[in-house]
């Protein structure tokens, strides 16, 4: 009787164990995606996706980060005077670090942008629109005062021929919350290991953004 019972306890507590393992592996991630259609220049195809972190695809993970476009792999950051937003928890530290100094220094920052997903970059699909994530779709790019800092296009090098895209225009000098190339910002960011948007190469200029390869 007693090597029976022993027995069906050693049962239950492995059906036990084996449902807690199986509730750590199969972990839950949603994000909210959406689509850039370049004909109509807006955002479409807005969704609300929900599933099990091992059903992932290659494309919804950032490898040398180790983050994916799961809200469940952001970290919120709160700095006095600013908006809450949030990043790749590899980088929070990071960049909370790197604002806490400039913000110390007297820096004119007035709003960040983190983590938020949209496919706004790579292939085209049939109905126009993109299919890869951007960066701010894993929490590894921030936009700085966007406001002052926009995007340009044909701008493969600033100058009255660059188109203002998005945002605010960028006037370094005169605004003191544009970005400035040799400016204590761009040059902490830097420091960081990021890299600064207005020195990308090609056809377009984001003087907001900062990621690891700048894109």
């Amino acid at each position: 009787m007693l090597s029976g019972a022993c027995d069906n306890l050693r049962r239950a507590l492995l059906v036990v164990l084996l449902m807690a393992s199986n509730a750590v592996m199969a972990q839950s991630c949603h994000y909210q995606d959406w689509r850039w259609n370049v004909a109509q220049q807006r955002a479409v195809q807005h969704t609300t996706v929900i599933k099990d972190t091992s059903n992932l695809l290659p494309e919804e993970l950032d490898v040398p980060s180790g983050c994916s476009v799961c809200a469940e792999d952001q970290q919120a950051i709160r700095l006095e005077g600013l908006p809450e937003f949030s990043v790749c928890k590899r980088y929070a530290s990071l960049v909370r670090d790197t604002l806490l100094q400039l913000i110390g220094q007297g820096e004119e920052i007035n709003s960040v942008i983190g983590y938020r997903v949209g496919r706004t970059r790579g292939d085209i699909d049939a109905q126009g629109n993109r299919r890869g994530f951007s960066n701010h779709s894993f929490g590894i790019a921030i936009d700085i005062n966007t406001a002052h800092n926009g995007l340009y296009g044909n701008c493969v090098q600033f100058g009255p021929r660059c188109k203002l895209l998005r945002a605010g225009p960028w006037r370094p000098g005169d605004d003191p919350f544009s970005l400035q190339p040799d400016g204590p910002t761009v040059k902490a960011f830097k420091q960081a290991g990021f890299k600064w948007g207005g020195e990308i190469e090609g056809r377009q200029k984001d003087f907001m953004h900062f990621s690891p390869t700048g894109y």
